[in-house]
């Protein structure tokens, strides 16, 4: 019988699993429970070390509760979804290894990830068994598991409708006090913990025995696969999530699809074949026995590092296969590079991605310090690294409840998205797109993947069954059965380790990992900070507006890059929800026009966001009182804004004859009035729209900047202080963006 050699820290693990020191065997010093952290592929800057945890003795394990809302009401492909910021608990069980099963101990009650991490904290012993080092590793005890894509019902604010059945496992985490790390540029392995016996004994394994295991022959899977959708259905409905963008409901969205089946070897020895074929740097494999769960996954993507203080993302969007070779490899990459969906789509994710951790990082710290195209054995991505300062108040736990689930594998606007993804997909996607991977309360550190190319499997009885999600960010510019066969192509090698595709099925060309650098698109330099509040109480937070910049939020993923800009420029920043009930208080016209006179805000930005400006009935308040009365506060309306602004003077909106635009740069023209005395007349600018105002007669407003096509992407008041802009200067690809907010801001009040 024909066998496969595995090496590092899968072999490790099976022969200590022989040994008795891992898996059922191994009860005397904890679980029987199994968690492997394999960073495959050569040594980079993500791929360096693998950890392999040892029994444990606590774990923290949530369940999906009865108690939870599951109505939302609308059609979030239209636009109308249905905002709750009022979000129910969840409770994490606590649970003890004794006497060879797990035991109930106590239970946690919290409103969100970043309680739960503190409690956790609270559970973890305070010790450091080495040092800290360069490569980010855990250096004492630290949890390690999974979190579920529905642990979405407590990180956005809305009520989905399709979630887990009530007692299904949504998140799973074990306190790890034994383990391992492999170096992967030494081949050396550290054994560290608190058990010495284990310690010892494992020391001893390495020592005295080469670290190879041998797998046999990969057995034939007779029963045949599933999918949640016909490529017919998958086509269709990536037809309605482009007719949505088209009316301005969204940007992007990752839409997802589902292959399950029945699994005839173990999910270890599935996983091990999956990083000899498919090897990806978060590579990870959870299996709790006692709950039928395993999670297989060959995932290339981190969603959250966090390192005394520093922390980072590295979102993947864009994607071509492989080349047959190293000619054809470079013709792929050549061709993803220059593609404007592929970039499009990748900046819109990196404008997301800078607001998330904008939300939780200090002015002026959130920046890119790599673009790479990085190849794995099917595919190319565009990947950035993006990273930034924790700020003083806040952890890497709040980081982890800000960015999850990860922008690549939701969308944009994030909030609008989620609602579309739970409303089109039609089914919960549990572990797949969620994340794992591991972290050190009192340091703070940690590293989590985004569980994509992931294999979930059940077990009833002696039998497992799985689940494959594979699917792609959907755009204006995406052709549908382009997506269904990258859909195909990115979960072929998952799929035909499970024996659900024959070995000969190949949708793409097999090449060795690497890194291809590419020039960062921009770099934002602040000499000043200032701060930014948020309004969330009315009145009683409302003399926070005096002297600051007004900034209206739209529901949009990119407020955050605007207020650190704008503070990034010494300003002092607040903002209002321009969506929720604090929005509906605002929302009178005399009533907004007594606050504006009594607390005057030094300047107003009208934010951008989905759907149209009557959406907000905030903005059209704001933009109609601004035009109206003799205010003398600067305003500035952008995208959504801009367009409310128009709507307030008589123009018309309409869906742009062109097309929608959203992440890619056009080319504007000015007439060197309002905003661009010093921009120059020709700048280059990033859109995310689909609908533009157009005249009708004559207006107040009057245009001051057209695109390439003739369509308005200014306007400025012909006496007033009030000026717009269609598109989004804070972008990482718009060029001049900081001189326009400088402009703006040099405007006085009192002019």
């Amino acid at each position: 019988m024909r066998v496969s050699t595995i090496d590092g820290i899968n072999a490790l693990a099976s022969i200590l699993i022989d040994g008795q020191l891992l898996g059922n065997g191994a009860i005397e010093f904890g679980s029987c429970d199994l968690i492997i952290m394999n960073s495959g592929g050569p040594v980079t800057h993500l791929a360096s070390n693998s950890i392999l945890c040892g029994p444990s003795k606590t774990r923290v394990v949530i369940k999906q509760p009865s108690s939870i809302k599951t109505s939302q009401k609308g059609d979030a492909l239209s636009g109308q979804i249905e905002l709750d910021y009022q979000k129910l608990d969840f409770i994490a069980e606590v649970e003890e290894w004794k006497h060879g099963c797990w035991y109930h101990a106590n239970i946690i009650s919290a409103n969100n990830i970043t309680d739960l991490f503190g409690e956790l904290t609270n559970l973890t012993p305070d010790v450091e068994f080495f040092d800290k080092e360069t490569d980010l590793l855990p250096s004492g005890p630290f949890w390690s598991g999974a979190v579920s894509y529905d642990f979405v019902q407590w990180t956005q604010p809305l009520n989905l409708e399709n979630v887990p059945n009530e007692g299904d496992v949504i998140a799973v985490m074990w306190l790890i006090e034994d383990y391992v790390i492999h170096s992967k540029s030494s081949n050396e392995y550290r054994v560290e913990g608190t058990n010495s016996k284990w310690v010892n004994l494992v020391l001893k394994t390495i020592k005295n025995r080469e670290i190879n295991y041998q797998i046999a022959e990969q057995l034939p899977n007779n029963y045949a696969e599933q999918s949640s959708l016909s490529d017919l259905e998958h086509v269709a409905s990536i037809e309605k999530i482009k007719q949505a963008i088209a009316e301005g409901v969204l940007y992007q969205v990752n839409f997802g699809r589902f292959w399950s089946g029945s699994l005839v070897e173990s999910p270890l020895t599935i996983f091990q074949r999956l990083c000899l074929v498919n090897p990806a740097p978060f590579s990870i494999f959870i299996e709790a026995h006692d709950l039928d769960l395993a999670i297989v996954s060959s995932s290339p993507e981190t969603m959250l590092r966090a390192d005394g203080g520093k922390i980072s993302t590295a979102p993947i969007k864009g994607t071509v296969t492989r080349g047959g070779n190293q000619s054809e490899d470079l013709a792929m990459i050549a061709s993803m590079i220059a593609d404007i969906k592929e970039r499009s789509e990748h900046r819109m994710l990196v404008d997301l991605m800078r607001n998330e951790l904008s939300s939780v990082c200090d002015v002026g710290t959130v920046n890119i310090s790599r673009f790479d195209v990085e190849s794995y054995a099917n595919v190319h991505h565009l990947v950035s690294h993006i990273g930034g300062k924790l700020a003083q108040t806040k952890t890497s736990a709040d980081a982890f409840g800000n960015l999850f689930p990860g922008g690549s594998i939701t969308g944009c606007p994030k909030t609008m998205v989620c609602a579309v993804i739970d409303q089109i997909e039609q089914q919960n996607r549990s572990f797949w797109t969620g994340s794992a991977g591991w972290f050190q309360p009192h340091s703070g550190d940690c590293s989590w993947n985004i569980l994509i190319r992931t294999l979930e499997a059940r077990r009833n009885g002696k039998h497992w069954h799985g689940k494959v999600g594979a699917g792609g960010g959907i755009t204006i510019r995406s052709n549908p059965e382009n997506e269904v066969e990258e859909s195909i192509w990115k979960s072929q090698a998952i799929r035909k380790v499970c024996g659900w595709l024959p070995p000969d099925f190949d949708k793409t060309n097999v090449g060795k990992l690497e890194r291809t650098s590419l020039e960062i698109e921009n770099m934002f330099e602040y000499q000043k900070t200032g701060h930014i509040f948020t309004i969330t109480n009315i009145p009683a937070e409302l003399e926070l507006l005096k002297e600051r910049v007004l900034i209206i939020d739209n529901l949009d993923s990119f407020t955050l890059n605007i207020a650190h800009a704008i503070a990034g420029l010494g300003r002092e920043i607040c903002i209002i929800n321009g969506r929720d009930e604090s929005a509906n208080q605002l929302s009178n016209y005399g009533y907004l026009l007594e606050v504006l006179n009594q607390f005057q805000p030094s300047h107003i930005i009208i934010g951008p966001g989905p759907g149209k400006p009557q959406d907000s009935e905030l903005t059209m308040v704001m933009a109609k009182l601004c035009l109206e009365e003799d205010l003398k506060i600067p305003l500035l309306g952008i995208c959504l804004g801009h367009q409310a602004l128009g709507l307030s003077d008589g123009y018309q909106l309409i869906k742009d004859p062109n097309g929608a635009v959203h992440g890619s740069p056009v080319t504007c023209q000015s007439d060197n009035s309002g905003l661009f005395v010093n921009s120059g007349k020709s700048g280059t600018y990033v859109r995310y729209n689909s609908l533009l105002i157009t005249q009708t007669k004559k207006h107040e407003l009057v245009p001051n900047i057209f695109d390439e096509s003739g369509a308005i992407m200014g306007l400025r008041h012909k006496s007033k202080n009030i000026h717009s802009v269609q598109f989004h200067p804070e972008s990482i690809g718009s060029s001049n963006g900081l001189q326009i907010f400088s402009s703006f801001l040099e405007l006085q009040s009192d002019a």
